[in-house]
């Protein structure tokens, strides 16, 4: 069959700076940092002290007191995050035929939390005290199973879990079954919530993480030579994608159109990535190939940007492999410089950034990308934002284990 169009049309958020999707691109927009020391638990023996933490938010509003105690953090940014993004694309699932709608999300890690706090009840109370709500609380799939109990949606339904690659694949994988027929609207994205003392002690241990921390706000800082590490972030984002006939026809409003999808693997080291930025340079060509369009038809790049030493400078070198002198032409930013890095929602958050991008004609900043690397040499667009024209656009996501996606979108045609 002839592949068809597909539509963004819903935006739903969760995240340290701003949970609601207007509000967040306006502080990206003025360089606002949602790091800040952590409030979920004692982190004062910890090496690292500071995180995208979610604050000012509740599921009031949005879930029974009741319903919202039986999921796990992770699983009520998701919640909150799809019923946000329902709302914004203004559906109502029961015009729809339900089994043409569907939910992939994806997590990286799923419910730490819920782990965490069970296995010290196991330890300290027994196992007769475990809840009996542990395994559906912490399973990675409870996120795109709760959406779709929630909505009755009866579709193609299921979790992807490719670490920090987590919520592109998700994005990619409901846009493909949109393209080929297998459904008529999706639910999309990925939720993190391992913001935790097993989280925060372990990726520290990795040396993963910036030790900034008498200067969290600053401590985020993609393609700068001072740069020590990422930022642990915790968060969700979802985004409504539609058949773009159906969309038309009901008068959706249309942010951008979701055009192209690549996926590739290092297959090199679990943790570090290749140098040479093979992979995710192969991820990239892919994705634009598939959307059919030149390289030097994109205008900005969301990276993964994640400000580790190694990461940075296999980005900048794949997309040098990609886009040749236009990689000199383009935009480039990473927003985890004033969000961090939401591991398995990274992607789905930047997606989300990446669309407004296109719908507001506006590249949004690096913060704290004050003393460039030599070896990141490219226009990352540092400290504030440019306006420019943003036809084409890609959303970078790699992962631990050597997993890369990347998204291309597209500017509404007026």
């Amino acid at each position: 069959m002839k592949p068809r169009r597909v539509a963004v049309t819903g935006l739903g958020v969760v995240t340290s700076l701003s949970c609601q999707v207007d509000d967040l691109w306006q502080r990206i927009c003025r360089c606002e940092s949602g790091i800040r020391p952590i409030t979920l638990f004692d982190a004062s023996r910890f090496p690292v002290r500071f995180a995208g933490e979610v604050s000012n938010w509740s599921t009031e509003g949005y879930l029974a007191p009741k319903e919202a105690k039986r999921l796990d953090r992770f699983c009520q940014f998701a919640m909150v995050a799809g019923i946000d993004a329902v709302r914004d694309a203004d559906l109502d699932f029961s015009q729809l035929d339900p089994y043409r709608c569907g939910v992939i999300v994806g997590s990286g890690i799923g419910g730490l939390n819920e782990i965490e706090t069970q296995h010290e009840r196991l330890l300290t109370k027994g196992p007769d005290r475990v809840s009996a709500f542990t395994i559906p609380k912490l399973m990675v799939n409870a996120a795109a199973g709760q959406l779709s109990i929630h909505f009755g949606l009866r579709g193609p339904n299921a979790a992807v879990a490719s670490a920090c690659a987590s919520a592109s694949h998700a994005i990619g994988e409901a846009f493909q079954a949109i393209r080929y027929g297998e459904a008529d609207v999706m639910l999309t994205g990925g939720s993190e919530a391992a913001l935790t003392p097993m989280g925060i002690a372990g990726f520290a241990q990795m040396r993963a993480l910036s030790q900034r921390n008498d200067d969290p706000t600053r401590a985020s800082r993609p393609f700068d030579r001072d740069r020590d590490g990422f930022v642990l972030a915790e968060g969700a984002a979802i985004l409504v994608l539609e058949e773009w006939e159906l969309a038309q026809r009901r008068g959706a409003r249309i942010y951008a159109e979701l055009v192209g999808y690549g996926a590739s693997a290092d297959a090199g080291h679990v943790t570090q990535p290749d140098a040479t930025g093979q992979g995710p340079a192969h991820a990239m060509s892919r994705a634009i190939r598939d959307a059919g369009l030149q390289p030097e038809q994109v205008d900005y790049i969301n990276a993964h940007g994640t400000a580790t030493p190694l990461g940075d400078v296999a980005e900048t070198n794949a997309i040098k492999r990609v886009f040749g002198s236009h990689a000199y032409r383009l935009n480039v930013s990473s927003t985890k410089s004033q969000l961090g890095h939401l591991l398995g929602a990274s992607g789905a958050v930047e997606a989300v950034l990446t669309v407004l991008a296109i719908y507001h004609q506006t590249i949004p900043p690096t913060s704290n990308l004050e003393n460039p690397d030599p070896e990141c040499d490219l226009n990352y667009t540092p400290l504030e934002p440019v306006s420019r024209p943003v036809v084409a656009a890609l959303s970078n996501s790699f992962g631990f284990g050597g997993h890369n996606a990347t998204l291309v979108f597209r500017k509404v045609d007026s």
